[in-house]
């Protein structure tokens, strides 16, 4: 039989939307070390397009190699010790940056995320991935943020939705 070649798709299949993953990763005991977690959490009660998801990926590692996985797009949101003072907002695409600041990892007895991102490459999905982070002023016990990081969360906010406007 011939029929129409326009929709290949099944009644009641959708074709899926480019999919964006907005990760916070760190961690909250550390007071600054947890930013990405706070931004995570402030963003979840936004009204956000559906094929957005904000996780909460703490000091996961390699568990969130699922979720990295499934995104067309990540944006990573974390703590950057890149020498600078502290609040400073980094961002930068992990494939155009050879020289990535040190420190970057969601937990000093993790792996780091960008290992968990080259992962995801060997297994077949590799994600356009974005990271926002900012310089932090205290990694001592505490669930607070300093006051210099937490006047800049409304701005890396603002870059998160730049990029993900960015499709």
């Amino acid at each position: 039989m011939i029929g129409s070649m326009g929709n290949s798709l099944n009644k009641g299949e959708e074709i899926s939307p480019f999919k964006i993953v907005v990760l916070g990763v760190g961690n909250l005991l550390l007071s600054d070390e947890g930013f990405g977690v706070h931004v995570a959490n402030r963003m979840m009660s936004m009204d956000l397009p559906s094929n957005v998801s904000i996780v909460e990926g703490g000091t996961d590692g390699f568990k969130l190699l699922n979720v990295i996985t499934e995104a067309d797009k990540l944006i990573v949101v974390d703590a950057i010790k890149g020498g600078s003072k502290p609040g400073t907002i980094y961002r930068f695409n992990v494939d155009e940056v050879k020289d990535v600041p040190k420190g970057f990892k969601t937990s000093v007895h993790q792996v780091g995320i960008l290992e968990v991102i080259d992962l995801s490459s060997l297994i077949g999905k590799k994600p356009e991935t974005v990271v926002i982070g900012v310089e932090p002023k205290s990694l001592q016990m505490g669930m607070e943020l300093s006051s210099e990081i937490e006047m800049v969360i409304p701005r890396v906010i603002e870059l998160v939705l730049e990029e993900i406007n960015r499709q």
